[in-house]
């Protein structure tokens, strides 16, 4: 069974102690491709230093909206020069992680807004899919993405979201990114809209360190749990740990051009 886990962070330092050792594992139970995003432009070339010193591991470039106060107005043309300098590089694969977070209420909306259709411009220009961190912010989202209708589309990170929102996201292109969150027993909304969700609209993930599943409570996330993450989504859904992980690797390919 061949996984690919479309979401990590793997060059936090939450790995440094093990890291190499995590990817050997990983690669052992099935896991053969990472996508690693940088969060703020201080972590752009820790994120591209991993992912040179591994063939497996791709690289995504963006300004998440959490670190909004972090930010620089200068940040937006440097995330512009490295997306040029590596355009056309194999291990380059998205923009991202990129979005709007309105669950934590001091982070400034238009602010949120103006970077979000910026770096939306920048997937349009380079021709990447766009990896999107949404919060509370669903509607804000996909009037946005409706404006810019990119050709590549991306990945809906951490979906959980309505059967209708997940419907608005697939008529624009978007797969709909799947980690640790929905096999919690108390996800119960969620585990209605899986089971009405296109096999086709689906990737995993698992958001690593963070959004640990329900098998491992309170500990590290990591790429070494997308199986056991597969087995429950794919309970969950009806279907066979193989028939989602064959259909994930199929649209995680499919977003990223492999």
């Amino acid at each position: 069974m061949e996984l690919i886990d479309s979401h990590t962070h793997l060059d936090f330092p939450d790995f440094d102690a093990d890291r190499s050792a995590l990817l050997a594992e990983s690669r052992a139970l099935g896991v053969r491709r990472m996508v690693v995003l940088g969060v703020y432009e201080g972590n752009w070339q820790r994120v591209w230093d991993l992912v040179q010193s591994d063939p497996d591991l791709y690289a995504a470039f963006g300004l998440h909206p959490v670190y909004l106060d972090q930010h620089r107005p200068e940040d937006l043309p440097t995330l512009g020069d490295w997306l040029t300098r590596l355009h056309g590089h194999r291990q380059l694969c998205a923009v991202g992680e990129i979005g709007l977070d309105y669950f934590i209420e001091t982070l400034d909306r238009e602010r949120q807004q103006a970077l979000f259709e910026a770096q939306l411009q920048l997937a349009a220009d380079f021709e990447l899919p766009a990896l999107i961190h949404v919060r509370r912010s669903h509607a804000a989202v996909i009037a946005t993405l409706k404006r810019f209708k990119l050709k590549r589309a991306g990945i809906i990170h951490a979906f959980a979201g309505s059967r209708e929102e997940a419907r608005e996201y697939i008529k624009l292109g978007f797969k709909l990114g799947l980690g640790g969150a929905p096999t919690w027993p108390q996800a119960l909304r969620m585990h209605r809209v899986l089971a009405e969700l296109p096999l086709e609209s689906i990737v995993l993930e698992t958001d690593s360190p963070d959004m640990a599943p329900v098998m491992f409570p309170g500990q590290r996330n990591s790429p070494a749990h997308l199986p056991a993450i597969c087995a429950a989504l794919a309970e969950l859904m009806s279907l066979s740990p193989q028939q989602l992980a064959a259909a994930s690797t199929a649209n995680s390919c499919e977003v990223f051009g492999w």
